[in-house]
């Protein structure tokens, strides 16, 4: 475990290879969990906010779960995420052939949504955890991500490359910079040069 600023990060971060594969997982992410995407609770009003944008990409039973349930819920003490068709399909899950993509993030690339899709979502396979008064980033790997496990080693990118955007966007940029600094010298003691 190390610290940027008061961000605790699990040592897996460092070197873990990853690199989305959407044609080997078919976006399986959105659609398989105990629950929804978690959410902020300033989310909650930006999901509703996109809604009528992401209306027309919504399949009809999910356009139902959310007439009766809205597009978010509490899932505990101060806990919330986006509401699910069935027993863990997002409801902003749209199809493209078999893989499930977002359709907030369908609207935000077409330029109708400012806001690109829940941070949990964006930051995947990284999740944040409170402890306390701090925060820690934890990898969560599952099976269903191997095929981008074994890209990332192809392609020569891991976790912390890879998640830059989302980091930025949750940290801010000088955070990443110092992250991304600490993140080359611990790299570098666990494995130095030459050796």
């Amino acid at each position: 475990m190390f610290t940027v600023d008061d961000i605790l990060v699990s040592d897996e971060v460092l070197n873990a290879p990853f690199a989305c594969n959407l044609g080997a997982c078919l976006g399986g992410c959105c659609v398989q969990g105990d629950s929804g995407a978690p959410l902020e609770p300033e989310e909650r009003a930006a999901l509703e906010n996109v809604l009528p944008a992401v209306r027309k990409y919504l399949r009809p039973e999910a356009l139902k779960v959310i007439e009766e349930k809205g597009v978010w819920e509490e899932i505990g003490k101060d806990q919330y995420a986006t509401t699910c068709v069935g027993a863990a399909e997002c409801v902003f899950v749209t199809y493209d052939g078999p893989a499930a993509k977002c359709a907030i993030e369908k609207a935000h690339r077409a330029g109708e949504v400012d806001f690109p899709k829940p941070l949990s979502c964006h930051l995947y396979p990284i999740r944040v955890a409170h402890y306390g008064p701090h925060e820690v980033l934890n990898y969560e790997k599952i099976g269903l991500c191997e095929p981008a496990r074994r890209q990332g080693r192809r392609r020569g990118v891991a976790l912390p490359e890879f998640l830059r955007e989302p980091l930025v966007r949750k940290y801010g940029a000088a955070w990443y910079e110092r992250f991304r600094e600490t993140v080359a010298a611990r790299r570098e003691a666990l494995h130095p040069a030459g050796s």
